[in-house]
């Protein structure tokens, strides 16, 4: 990966919990009850009132991407 794009996901990202600080909050605390077998249920409702939904099932090997989103919060 580029570094200078490292750098700039980085920045957005500071941007984002500004605007959003719940969100992180929310992410570390569900993040630290994942486990195997666990379910992450995605959803998003335009502005127009349509819902878009998306579902996973967490496995072993989906563990190490989590452990490492929840050192980045």
């Amino acid at each position: 990966m580029n570094p200078m794009n490292v750098f700039k996901l980085k920045s957005l990202f500071e941007r984002f919990k500004g605007n959003h600080p719940k969100v992180p909050l929310f992410f570390k605390a569900a993040v630290g009850s994942v486990q195997e077998g666990s379910i992450i249920e995605i959803k998003v409702i335009t502005p127009e009132n349509k819902s878009i939904v998306t579902n996973m099932k967490i496995n072993q090997e989906d563990l190490a991407l989590i452990e490492e989103l929840k050192n980045m919060l």
